[in-house]
This record gives structure tokens, sequence and C-alpha cells, in this order.
């Protein structure tokens, strides 16, 4: 695992601007001898940042730098980055769903059934519609409203944060409900909810990856 060094990447900045680039130009630039560039080139091409082709020079590769970023995401996994989810009983009114979506300041509830299982979840959307509506929404049970399973996306602790983010573009939803599956009895798929991650989640993680430097494998 290594690092870029400052002088690598004044290197990188050099190729994209000017090349193709020979060494000796490169060196000129920095004012240093071809000869202490051999090692910085060396890395830099074996690791696919730049590629060289003889008697031309050196040349910019940017897969180099989405491999860079492929690499840094597949580290991470959903429970690395995942949160606290808002739960509530299928049988809990709608009114008291929206008490809790804006308590918890949350965009989306998960619902589960008497057995905690997930049966469910609700959106602000969700809530808007009924709220337009006619619906007593202190009667009606939120399970009237909410989308059922098997029609949720979810997402498992252990998943790559690029195959979840890969989740929520196809579906084009707000969140995942994180979850453990359990095979009951009778052979039917049960889902505990023990997080949760939205696209706030993902803002979050792009942003602190943009702050910091990252080592490279």
């Amino acid at each position: 695992m290594i690092e870029l060094t400052d002088r690598q990447e004044k290197i990188l900045e050099i190729v994209k601007e000017n090349a193709p680039i020979t060494g000796e130009n490169i060196a000129e630039k920095l004012d240093v001898t071809r000869a202490a560039l051999r090692s910085d080139l060396a890395v830099l091409t074996m690791s696919g940042f730049l590629e060289a082709k003889p008697r031309v020079g050196y040349t910019y590769r940017t897969e180099g730098v989405e491999s860079k970023i492929k690499r840094i995401l597949n580290r991470y996994r959903v429970k690395d980055i995942q949160s606290l989810p808002v739960v509530i009983k299928e049988t809990y009114s709608i009114y008291d769903a929206i008490v809790l979506l804006f308590v918890e300041d949350t965009g989306s509830i998960f619902v589960v059934n008497d057995e905690n299982y997930l049966s469910g979840v609700v959106s602000r959307k969700d809530f808007l519609k009924t709220t337009l509506g006619n619906a007593d929404i202190h009667k009606v049970p939120v399970s009237v409203i909410m989308t059922r399973m098997p029609n949720i996306i979810t997402t498992t602790a252990d998943e790559t944060i690029v195959d979840a983010i890969r989740k929520v573009v196809e579906h084009e939803i707000d969140s995942l409900p994180v979850v453990k599956c359990f095979i009951s009895d009778d052979g039917d798929e049960k889902y505990e909810v023990v997080g949760k991650i939205t696209k706030t989640t993902f803002a979050r993680l792009f942003l602190d990856l943009a702050c910091t430097k990252h080592e490279e494998v």
C-alpha cells in the first residue's frame, strides 16, 4: 500500500498539461535529474496513472484515477457508514408515524410487524399524499399506505458501498434498510432491520474522501 508523494502529484500535473512528455522534460520542469525521477515514474506507471510510450513519452491515463476511486470505495462496507434506523409498528396510526418522522428528522420510516421483522416502508411522499386526501390519519394504521415487502430494496452490513449506491441509483430511492436475513420454519425469508443508509450518508462519505488523503492499494 502506497501514498503518492508531493513530487509524484506534481509529475501527474505536469503530464496532464504537457502530454506526451519525455522523462527528461519532466525532470527539467522539476529542476531535478532524470535519474532522480526514475523511481517516481516507475511507481506512477505501475499504478496505472501514467502510460510510457517508447520514443513518445509519458501520457496521463484517466482510467488510473477511476481505478483508484473504485479501489478506495470497495474498501468500505455498508456497516462502516450505516446509521440507526427509524422503526415503527405497522399497527401505529399514520399520525403517530408523521410525528416520529419529524421528531427523528428522517425521510423514511421502516415498518415492522408484531415479530419485529420488516414489513414495509413509508416516506415523506407517502405521508404527503395521505394528508392531502380525506383519510383520518389518527385512525388509519400506517400499514395502509406503506410500500410492502417484497417490493422493498434492501442492503446488508457486508455489502460494498459501490453495490449499495448502485441500488439507490437504479431504483431511484432515497434510502435503504440494512437488514439481517432469517429463514423461518416454513422456509420464508424474514428481515430484521439493523440500520439504514441514505443519499446523505453517501454524500458525507464522498466529502470525507475528498478531504482526506488515502493510501493506494
